[in-house]
């Protein structure tokens, strides 16, 4: 498959360093950069970012073939990496730029999006409504070279953060009430 062939979905789950490691270790992941995105300000920082006055969101980028790892396959892992429930952020990171977000690329992600977003809802999986908003992307600024990757540069501090945030405990309680990867929405 050449490139031309390859999509595009980006996802705002809380902190990037923590949406980066579950897509980068998929098969048909091209690649997963970390970055900022729903926004006013032009090539943002992440000092501004964090100063909550550019209206972006920590989000991830996700280049995949489609044809080895689906946009399907891809939102069932989003949803199963955040609390979908929680409108102030995500575990410890609170905040708009920490809110999560599917960024739709076109008009089919936008209906797969949205029948998984109805989906997670109906499933009684969690005691409270889904507020993870469905919005149409915007342009997506990479987030400075110390913030890609970050599970691999800084393994032991990228563990004590999942840990320390409780978002790997969450993920833990919530795995088996999971949608699959292979699951249609």
């Amino acid at each position: 498959m050449n490139q031309s062939e390859h999509k595009v979905a980006t996802f705002a789950g809380g902190c990037f360093w923590c949406m980066v490691k579950p897509f980068d270790q998929q098969p048909g992941i091209i690649s997963v950069i970390s970055g900022y995105t729903g926004g006013q300000t032009e090539n943002p920082t992440y000092q501004e970012v964090c100063s909550e006055t550019t209206g972006h969101r920590e989000a991830v980028q996700i280049e995949f073939d489609p044809t080895l790892f689906s946009y399907e396959k891809l939102l069932a892992l989003f949803w199963n990496q955040i609390d979908p429930t929680d409108a102030g952020g995500q575990f410890f990171d609170r905040g708009e730029s920490y809110k999560t977000a599917i960024y739709y690329h076109d008009q089919e992600q936008k209906e797969i999006a949205l029948a998984s977003k109805k989906k997670i809802d109906g499933s009684n999986r969690f005691n409270a409504p889904i507020v993870t908003d469905i919005l149409e992307a915007k342009p997506f600024y990479p987030a400075e070279t110390e913030h890609q990757d970050y599970y691999k540069k800084h393994p032991l501090r990228y563990n004590a953060y999942q840990k320390g945030s409780g978002r790997a405990a969450f993920i833990k309680r919530n795995e088996l009430g999971g949608y699959k990867h292979d699951e249609k929405f």
